[in-house]
């Protein structure tokens, strides 16, 4: 009598097991939890760069290109007798 009713039992499943496409996959909580964790690293990183780049003062090098501008005389620029 055991095989019987697991014989039935059987019967009920498949049906169900059927149903479920084998195509179809999904993450599920798990993934969602570790691209949760992912943006929120992604977002503290980029708050901290911000800040760090904030902090940053540089003056920017003089074109090297570009002509001195001419002093003018009596600032202290030799004169040409």
């Amino acid at each position: 009598m055991p095989d019987m009713s697991a014989s039935l039992a059987m019967t009920h499943m498949v049906p169900l097991a059927a149903e479920i496409n084998n195509d179809k996959v999904t993450p599920g909580v798990l993934g969602f939890i570790v691209f949760a964790a992912l943006a929120l690293g992604v977002w503290m990183l980029m708050k901290s760069m911000n800040r760090h780049m904030g902090k940053v003062d540089f003056e920017e090098a003089p074109d090297p290109s570009a002509a001195p501008p001419a002093a003018a005389p009596g600032k202290g620029a030799p004169k040409n007798a």
